[in-house]
């Protein structure tokens, strides 16, 4: 298998390609790093998303969308499945990288995290890359700098004409898209932390309603993370039964129930400050090969149709 980078690269050329079809930006910046712009001046949309999503799964995922009804209003949804949940969901798409300088500030998902390779999953899987290019997909409402250019650059250990940033608003139609499409990396992520071995996931597959695009950031956080916890909705194929599966699921959390912007404003807006059992799908079934099948959780519409202004 091609590393997750390489893969990921010839995805981006695509983005490059198609950039006026799928209404992205491109700019170079003074170092000769990248920006690909999916939604902070330039508007994005549904099929950049989804193309989005595949660059931050590295290409071993693939997301489609479907349309669905909520309280009787039509809601795009998303879709993903993949074969390779521990490269493309943890080792790629989780959101892993704080990407803070003096003049920048976002939340970094993709592939670029593999040539760091310094979180625990990295460690426990024993995976790294090296690789001349690389991208990574910052959540942010502001255009990335050469500081923050330079800072992937640095900590990837490639030139910085070999940085491509991706860069989109939570408060986007690519940010809902990308955000929707998270479910399965959640739930796999959440098994990993409770202690089972990602390599026994065989497989992951999800779906979320695309959350409708707020005027601000905070609502955006909310929303598009309601749309995950109350309408996201996971399946797991594994090899090994496991004692915790029925904490994978975000009704695990005792503040489950409430919109998440309530739940923020509790803290403040600090996410440090809240519970892992929070950030899990709606409902959780997991499949044990040649074993038993189980369900956990539930989805609240009432909560949706709240958060989404209905």
């Amino acid at each position: 298998m091609d590393q997750l980078n390489r893969m990921a690269i010839e995805l981006v050329d695509e983005a490059l390609e198609y950039a006026d079809e799928l209404n992205l930006g491109v700019t170079e910046l003074a170092n000769e790093s990248t920006v690909l712009d999916f939604g902070i001046d330039h508007p994005g949309g549904m099929e950049a998303g989804l193309l989005l999503t595949e660059i931050q799964t590295a290409g071993l995922a693939t997301p489609h969308r479907a349309l669905d009804t909520l309280a009787g209003a039509s809601i795009p949804y998303v879709e993903l499945s993949t074969d390779q949940p521990a490269l493309s969901l943890l080792c790629a798409q989780k959101a892993g990288w704080e990407l803070v300088t003096e003049d920048f500030e976002g939340l970094g998902s993709g592939p670029a995290r593999a040539l760091v390779a310094e979180e625990d999953v990295y460690q426990r899987l024993g995976y790294a890359e090296e690789f001349d290019l690389t991208a990574l997909a910052v959540e942010t409402d502001e255009r990335p700098t050469v500081a923050a250019a330079d800072q992937v650059a640095a900590f990837a250990d490639v030139q910085p004409s070999g940085v491509f940033l991706l860069a989109y608003p939570t408060a986007s139609l690519v940010g809902s898209v990308t955000n929707a499409a998270r479910v399965a990396e959640l739930a796999t992520y959440r098994l990993t932390e409770l202690g089972y071995d990602p390599r026994d996931i065989v497989s992951a597959s999800s779906r979320a309603p695309v959350a409708p695009v707020a005027a601000d950031e905070r609502t955006a956080i909310g929303r598009t993370t309601d749309a995950v916890a109350y309408g996201g909705r996971a399946h797991l194929v594994v090899r090994e039964p496991f004692e915790d599966f029925d904490a994978i699921a975000s009704s695990a959390a005792d503040e489950h129930g409430s919109p998440f912007a309530e739940i923020f404003d509790g803290m403040d807006w600090n996410f440090e400050d809240a519970p892992a059992e929070l950030f899990g799908p709606a409902t959780v079934t997991v499949d044990v090969l040649g074993g038993e099948t189980h369900t956990f959780g539930e989805t609240h519409e009432d909560v949706l149709v709240e958060s989404f202004d209905l």
